[in-house]
């Protein structure tokens, strides 16, 4: 398909991008499972190397050859000036082009944990900030999947695709169920369970042994963990930590106990 320069905001062809919100774009009509953004040519390429498909792209004259190079020439490739698609998208578009990609069907648990030895799970983490910089971290460290709680923010969230540099499409990842599930599952697969957390009976992470399978359960800053995850926890574990300072970011605490533990 040729490049579609933009002429009219109102073309229908562009409601993909017109100030959609993360939670439109999931029920987004004539998907099976919703649309999420990839801002860059780089995390393009991350979400096609993954297998996702792309929709459209939009993008500044600049950086339509490079749009072209990715998604071939039957994907729609929408181009226009700076000033205009920010009109459309309600954002400046700093990396050049955003695409609209559809959302793949979620893999299930036990599909992610057949062959796997770390993984990590995010119960309640409301900021995609942190979701992102989670992903970022312990992609880079080596987990081997990614869980989240059905109150967890999304990870295809805009923003969390972009702090994660698209390391959110790379690393598997799907929701949990409620903990009496994902316990049986994992204890089922051979997993022990740590959960991160401030407790006076808590192991050092320093001292802690880590089993062959090991599932990492991190909680929401400021509430920390539910009582539901602690219960499930084979065992609690801190980061020793000095200077009357008794916890880090949750971001930060993923990359910790990820390095120690990997």
């Amino acid at each position: 398909m040729t490049v579609v320069e933009i002429a009219d905001l109102s073309d229908p062809r562009l409601a993909d991008y017109s100030h959609r919100t993360d939670v439109a774009l999931k029920k987004a009509r004539g998907t099976e499972y919703g649309l999420y953004i990839a801002e860059s040519a780089l995390v393009l390429q991350r979400a096609i190397a993954a297998g996702h498909r792309v929709r459209s792209v939009l993008a500044l004259g600049s950086t339509v050859d490079e749009a072209r190079a990715l998604v071939g020439g039957d994907v729609p490739i929408f181009s226009g000036p700076s000033e205009l698609l920010e009109e459309l998208t309600g954002y400046l578009l700093h990396r050049g082009l955003i695409a609209a990609m559809l959302r793949p069907e979620l893999p299930t648990v036990a599909s992610l944990l057949t062959g796997a030895r770390r993984v990590i799970i995010l119960e309640n983490v409301a900021d995609p900030t942190n979701v992102g910089a989670i992903f970022r971290s312990v992609a880079a460290i080596g987990a081997d999947a990614v869980f989240v709680t059905p109150r967890c923010s999304d990870p295809f969230y805009r923003r969390a695709i972009r702090v994660s540099m698209g390391t959110v499409l790379q690393v598997p990842w799907t929701r949990l169920g409620d903990w009496p599930s994902a316990r049986q599952v994992l204890t089922a697969s051979g997993f022990q369970i740590a959960a991160l957390a401030l407790s006076p009976d808590a192991v050092s992470l320093r001292d802690f042994v880590a089993p062959d399978k090991l599932a990492l359960v991190l909680g929401a800053e400021g509430e920390g963990l539910t009582a539901e995850a602690l219960a499930s926890a084979d065992t609690i574990v801190q980061i020793p930590m000095v200077h009357g300072i008794d916890s880090l970011n949750v971001a930060a605490t993923a990359a910790v106990a990820m390095w120690a533990l990997a």
